[in-house]
C-alpha cells in the first residue's frame, strides 16, 4: 500500500485522541517533551543531526488543535462524485490549466518523453492538488505531522512520516520554514508525503535539489515519475466515457476493450475504442448517470489518492485540458443517495450476507462497489454496482 493510500485510510478513521492538555509528568516534563526525546533518538539512528532536529522543532512547542480539528472529513470521500467534480473540473480551472500548459509546453513535452505520462495528466494532478501551484498549503509540515503523530492514530504512520520529513531536511532540499503544505502533512505543489517524496521526487532541472515547493519543473516531473513508478501504461488513457446499448449485460463488467466494442459499447465522443487493452465498466451514479470504461491507469491515479472521485476528476480534467468535451451524460443530481450512515448500514448488511469483507467505513469505494454488484447478481437486480437507498431497502427487506 502506498504512503498516500495509508494516509487516506488513516485520516478517514482518525478520532481526536489527545483530549485536554497533558498534565506535567514527574520531574517537570510533559508527554510532549517525552515524545520529542524519543523521536530525537530515532532520528539520530537515521542520520539526522541535532542541528537539523533543533531547527525543525524551533517553533513547535505543542500539538496544534486547529490541525486536529481538520481530521473530521475529506471532500472527495464525503461528497457525491458530481459535487466533487464541480469544483475540481470547473471552467476556471480548465482555463488556468490550459494557460499554464501553454507556458510550460516545452517542459511538459520533455517530461512526457522521459516518463511516458501525458502532460495533460500531469497538469490535471497539479491542478487538483494545488491549483497549478497557487494553493500548495501554508501549514508547516513538521507542525502538522508532529500533531498527528502525537495523537498516536494508526500505529506509527504519522510518526514515520515525521521522521521522513526530518530526513528531507537533513538532505538540504528545503529549509524548515519553506517546508509547508497541507494540515495532513502532504507537502508542496504536488502534496507528497515525506515518504513519497523520498521515494519518487526528482530533480528535473539538475540544480541539485528536488524542489516540489517552488520549482515547477521539479514538481511536474515528480508527479510523472511517481505515476510511472506506480505502473502508468503510456499506450492507454485513464478511461473513456461510453454509451451502453439497451439490454447490456452488467454482470460482466471487465473485458478487453475490443470485446466491449463488440458488445455494442461506444465512446460518448464518437471516437473508436482502442483495439488493445483491458477495461472495467464504472457507473459512479448508477444506470442514471455517466458510464465509463476504466483502464489500469485509473488505478494508477488512485495510487496517488485512493478516492474514486479524485481519480475521476483527474482523468476528466486531463481530457478537458487536452481539448476534450464535457461529459455527455447528466449526473443524477436529484436522485436520493446514501449518506455516510447509510453506506455503513449497507456495508454491514452485505457483510451479514457474506458479500462484503472489511471495515464498515461509510465509503463507496471499489470494495463496496464489487460487493454491491455481487449482491445484485445474486438477487437478480441490474448489476450496476451502485450503492443506492433502494438497494439498501432491498437488502433490509423493506
Amino acid at each position: 500500500m502506498t504512503a498516500v493510500r495509508r494516509l487516506a485510510a488513516a485520516l478517514a478513521a482518525l478520532a481526536l485522541t489527545l483530549g485536554p492538555p497533558a498534565a506535567a509528568e514527574p520531574g517537570g516534563g510533559t508527554p510532549f517533551a517525552g515524545f520529542l526525546a524519543e523521536l530525537r533518538r530515532d532520528a539520530a539512528a537515521r542520520g539526522i543531526t541535532d542541528a537539523t532536529f533543533d531547527a525543525a522543532f524551533r517553533d513547535v512547542r505543542a500539538p496544534d488543535p486547529a490541525i486536529l480539528a481538520r481530521t473530521r472529513g475529506q471532500g472527495e470521500f464525503s461528497r457525491p462524485v458530481w459535487d466533487y467534480l464541480v469544483g475540481a473540473v470547473s471552467p476556471g480551472r480548465i482555463a488556468r490549466g490550459q494557460a499554464r500548459g501553454r507556458t510550460l509546453a516545452a517542459t511538459l513535452r520533455a517530461i512526457e518523453d522521459r516518463y511516458g505520462v501525458p502532460g495533460s495528466v500531469v497538469l490535471a494532478i497539479w491542478g487538483v492538488e494545488s491549483d497549478f501551484g497557487a494553493s500548495a498549503g501554508t501549514v508547516p509540515t513538521i507542525r502538522a505531522l508532529t500533531t498527528l503523530a502525537v495523537a498516536g492514530h494508526r500505529g506509527t504512520l504519522f510518526r514515520d512520516e515525521l521522521l521522513g520529513a526530518l530526513q528531507v531536511l537533513q538532505r538540504g532540499d528545503v529549509t524548515p520554514a519553506a517546508m509547508t503544505g497541507s494540515w495532513a502533512g502532504a507537502m508542496g505543489q504536488v502534496q507528497f508525503l515525506p515518504s513519497t517524496y523520498l521515494g519518487h521526487a526528482v530533480d528535473f532541472d539538475g540544480d541539485g535539489r528536488r524542489d516540489i515547493w517552488r520549482d515547477d519543473a521539479d514538481a511536474l516531473a515528480s508527479i510523472a515519475a511517481y505515476l510511472k513508478d506506480l505502473g502508468w501504461n503510456p499506450s492507454l488513457s485513464w478511461g473513456y466515457e461510453v454509451r451502453l446499448p439497451e439490454g447490456f449485460d452488467l454482470a460482466s463488467p471487465a473485458a478487453e476493450l475490443p470485446d466491449f466494442a463488440g458488445r455494442g459499447v461506444v465512446r460518448a465522443d464518437g471516437r473508436a475504442l482502442p483495439r488493445t487493452g483491458k477495461a472495467s465498466l464504472f457507473l459512479p451514479g448508477g444506470l442514471g448517470g455517466p458510464a465509463f470504461l476504466l483502464t489500469g491507469n485509473f488505478e494508477v491515479i488512485r495510487g496517488y489518492n485512493t478516492s474514486d472521485s479524485y481519480a475521476l476528476a483527474v482523468g476528466h480534467l486531463a481530457d478537458r485540458l487536452a481539448g476534450g468535451p464535457p461529459l455527455a451524460a447528466p449526473w443524477p443530481v436529484k436522485a436520493p443517495r446514501l449518506d455516510t450512515a447509510g453506506l455503513k448500514a449497507l456495508q454491514q448488511g452485505l457483510a451479514g450476507k457474506g458479500f462484503y469483507q472489511g471495515e464498515a467505513d461509510g465509503r463507496a469505494g471499489p470494495k463496496l462497489r464489487e460487493a454491491v454488484r455481487r449482491y445484485q447478481i445474486d438477487a437478480g437486480l441490474p448489476a450496476d454496482g451502485y450503492a443506492s437507498p433502494a438497494l439498501l431497502a432491498h437488502l433490509q427487506g423493506r
